[in-house]
């Protein structure tokens, strides 16, 4: 359970540092929160799409990159990019129709936003590793 929830607010502190390092870029990657837009409601939303992301990536992006082993072997691995960057998209639609959330602006927005955001989740986890009881 400290697993979980230390990884919840792993990928939570990451999204917040990419959307605040690709968002003022040129408004490539943006998260609205839940009116009316408190600290709190802040918070909340975060922490969702958190949840959503460990679900996007723990079913759909394992799938996926199961079946498109070949194609990682074929391109060293560079289509990693082009994975993770549907996902993230697939994460701001879902949010999208739930009402709140991911606002990414194009395909290569949400390559980018991806991208960073796998940076800093690593950056994040080194930081939180011995919280979650995973020492290597």
């Amino acid at each position: 359970m400290r697993r979980l929830l230390v990884a919840l607010i792993g990928n939570g502190a990451a999204l917040w540092l990419t959307t605040l390092i690709i968002g003022p870029v040129g408004g490539g990657v943006s998260v609205t929160a839940y009116p009316p837009g408190g600290v709190l409601e802040t918070v909340l939303t975060y922490a969702l799409l958190a949840a959503i992301f460990g679900l996007v990536n723990g079913l759909i992006g394992t799938a996926i990159r199961i079946v498109a082993f070949p194609l990682y072997i074929l391109t060293l691995g560079l289509i990693a990019l082009i994975v993770n960057g549907l996902l993230f998209l697939l994460v701001a639609w879902i949010s999208g129709i739930i009402g709140f959330g991911l606002w990414v602006d194009s395909f290569w927005w949400g390559v980018l936003g991806a991208f960073v955001m796998g940076v800093f989740n690593w950056i994040v986890g080194l930081i939180l590793r011995p919280l979650a009881g995973k020492q290597r």
